[in-house]
């Protein structure tokens, strides 16, 4: 699989007021079942809460019950991380959680801190982030926040930034600031997501 994410750019207006850009995301270079899967809510594209209070589509759970990692993802990097990914995406958090438990890499960590940060469990997300340590995704997080959507934590991405950020943006809903965090926690989704969920080097 080719490091560099396979996206295009698109203009995008959220929450009233117009962002920069967004994620062209094509759930169809991670298999056709998968990509039938997201189609049943945003193709991969859904502003996802920052805090959900249960599950989003009973329907996507379900389908995503019907599978094993490995035969969801017969070729992906991280199988695993790729199904705990597809939960998130459907606010499916217990879910997402039983899998990133037992998910003992960067990418599980990486999956295991956001399902807290939307819990909310900012403390806990913190402490699952430090587990994380340097992603391979962040450099890319970090430049794709900044660019499309002006969202900077520094020389590198810090997560506790994220975190905090998001903390504050989830108490004033319908606010410029849970706009933005929704709009950078869909590029941090997507970036990790196409990390787990792409072609293993052969």
């Amino acid at each position: 699989m080719n490091d560099n994410p396979t996206f295009v750019a698109r203009p995008v207006q959220v929450c009233g007021f117009d962002m920069l850009e967004e994620v062209d995301f094509d759930p169809s270079l991670y298999g056709a079942e998968p990509a039938r899967i997201m189609a049943l809510d945003g193709n991969g594209a859904r502003l996802m809460p920052l805090a959900p209070a249960g599950h989003f589509s009973i329907e996507g759970r379900d389908e995503l019950k019907r599978w094993t990692a490995h035969g969801l993802f017969p070729h992906a990097r991280s199988p695993q991380g790729a199904l705990c990914g597809m939960y998130l995406y459907f606010s499916c958090l217990d879910e997402a959680h039983a899998i990133a438990q037992d998910l003992h890499t960067a990418d599980g960590s990486f999956w295991h801190g956001i399902m807290h940060r939307q819990e909310p469990d900012a403390g806990n997300a913190a402490y699952w982030f430090r587990q994380v340590g340097k992603h391979p995704v962040f450099p890319a997080l970090r430049e794709e926040a900044g660019r499309r959507q002006r969202f900077d934590t520094g020389k590198e991405w810090n997560p506790f930034v994220f975190i905090e950020f998001c903390e504050a943006a989830r108490i004033r809903p319908g606010s410029h600031e849970e706009g933005l965090a929704m709009q950078v926690q869909l590029i941090e989704w997507q970036l990790l997501f196409d990390y787990c969920a792409g072609e293993k080097a052969h």
